[in-house]
C-alpha cells in the first residue's frame, strides 16, 4: 500500500506485539498500518510523531455538533486522549501498550464549524514501567490555545 492511499481498519495483536510504539506510530502515518476506525468517524489524522510526542489534526464540522450549536467537548476530549495517549505509546517498548486509567480536560475556547483545521498535541511527562503522564493542547490554525489536558495511563504487557 501506498503512502498516499487511506484505508481504515485495526491492528492485529501480532503487529502490535512486535513493533515498538514509535515504530507502530510511524508506520500508521506513512500508510502502512491502518488508521483506527475512530479516525474516520471523527474526521481527525496522526500527523506526526517522535518520541514522547504525538500530534493529531482534523478539522471540526457541524457534523461534531452538541444540541446548543457548538462543537460537542467530546469531539476535543477524544482528541486530547488520542495525542496524549499516543505521546505515551511512542515511548513504549514492542510487546508493552498502555490504556489510559484517567484524563483531565480543561475547555479554554469553544469551537464551531467556523475554527477551521485543529492540531492536538501530545506530549509524555513521565514513563515507568507501570504508568506514565502526559500533557495535550489544541490550538487552532493561529495557534490560539482551545483546551490542554493532562492523562494517567497504565502500562502492560501485551
Amino acid at each position: 500500500m501506498s503512502s498516499s492511499e487511506l484505508w481504515i481498519g485495526v491492528a492485529t495483536a501480532e503487529q502490535l506485539k512486535a513493533l515498538s510504539g514509535l515504530e507502530f506510530l510511524q508506520r500508521m502515518i506513512d500508510g502502512k498500518l491502518p488508521r483506527p476506525p475512530i479516525s474516520g468517524l471523527l474526521g481527525f489524522q496522526l500527523v506526526e510523531v517522535r518520541k514522547g510526542v504525538a500530534a493529531f489534526a482534523g478539522t471540526p464540522g457541524p457534523q461534531h455538533y452538541n444540541p446548543i450549536g457548538s462543537i460537542h467537548g467530546g469531539y476535543g476530549a477524544t482528541l486530547l486522549d488520542s495525542c496524549m495517549g499516543c505521546a505515551v505509546h511512542s515511548s513504549l517498548e514492542a510487546g508493552t501498550g498502555y490504556t489510559t486509567l484517567e484524563f483531565k480536560v480543561n475547555y479554554v475556547r469553544g469551537m464551531t464549524d467556523k475554527t477551521g483545521p485543529v492540531r492536538a498535541e501530545g506530549t509524555l511527562l513521565s514513563g515507568g514501567r507501570r504508568a506514565a503522564t502526559a500533557e495535550g493542547r489544541i490550538i487552532d490554525g493561529s495557534g490560539r490555545l482551545l483546551a490542554h489536558a493532562t492523562t494517567t495511563c497504565l502500562i502492560m504487557t501485551l
